[in-house]
């Protein structure tokens, strides 16, 4: 008897557990994503067009509010970054495989992609254009918009390239001198064997 109370205890849990386990679905997205979703600024989404201007947008939270609002404006200046200079690595991988024979033949298909960003990129002139701050259950939530001037951005890039120029004049005077240097040797050897 006592063997039979234990199983119908221990049927019972199972049956809760099942049904406490099975709830209801909800769409993709849920609830309090759905919620921040709503909450973000329009200019978040869809951030303003200007030929002048390069804009990114940011979002964080933390449980401090400067920490969140420190966080949202670095992603902010890294989305400009990017769009100023990225460097992009990819690696694709694809196995196809077919075991069997006729009907009976079994085909299995692989796919497998990765890329990597690399951004480094000096920005100058990025200044804070909008922040919105709010409370997100126990947490705060930041989001900023960055604008950095076009002016800037081609000064910046400028600079590189002259920078960039200034190294490979050196270099290549380097290469002509050793390419004098080995010709000179060469003919003082061709003089020494006269």
């Amino acid at each position: 008897m006592r063997t039979s109370t234990l199983t119908s205890v221990a049927a019972s849990l199972t049956l809760l557990a099942l049904v406490g386990c099975g709830g209801t679905k909800t769409g993709i997205t849920p609830p309090a994503a759905s919620e921040t979703i709503k909450a973000a600024p329009k200019w978040f989404l869809s951030p303003p067009q200007d030929s002048q201007f390069l804009f990114g947008t940011g979002t964080a939270t933390s449980r401090d509010m400067q920490l969140a609002r420190d966080k949202a404006s670095d992603a902010a200046r890294m989305e400009i970054a990017k769009s100023v200079e990225t460097r992009f690595d990819g690696l694709s991988k694809r196995f196809q495989e077919e075991v069997g024979t006729a009907e009976d033949a079994q085909y299995l298909d692989m796919f497998t992609q990765a890329t990597k960003a690399v951004v480094s990129t000096v920005l100058s002139g990025v200044i804070t254009d909008q922040s919105e701050l709010a409370a997100e259950g126990g947490v705060y939530r930041c989001y900023v918009l960055m604008k950095m001037p076009l002016g800037a951005t081609s000064q910046a890039l400028l600079d590189k390239i002259k920078k960039q120029e200034q190294l490979y004049t050196r270099f290549r005077s380097s290469q002509v001198f050793d390419e004098l240097s080995k010709e000179t040797e060469a003919f003082d050897k061709w003089k020494e064997g006269k």
